[in-house]
């Protein structure tokens, strides 16, 4: 039992240290030159890509035009 226990947490370990998975998003969706995807959400009508670089890129759901770019200082 002991055993099975160590190599359950040993998997874990593991599979919580690979490598961050890219995110998925619409292929009409163009990001800018350098910037890479950490989040992604939607409505109706728009979609919200968070950037690595602290910003919020607002996205039209119908022409995948950037409509809208937020930056968010999240460092004191």
């Amino acid at each position: 039992m002991i055993v099975g226990l160590v190599v359950m947490i040993t998997l874990v370990v593991i599979r919580l240290n690979g490598a961050t998975p890219q995110l998925a998003l619409p292929d009409y969706l163009t990001l800018p030159d350098g910037t890479r995807a950490t989040a992604f959400t939607q409505t109706p009508n728009w979609y919200a890509v968070v950037t690595d670089d602290d910003k919020i890129l607002i996205f039209n759901r119908d022409s995948g035009e950037l409509t809208q770019e937020i930056s968010v200082n999240s460092r004191p």
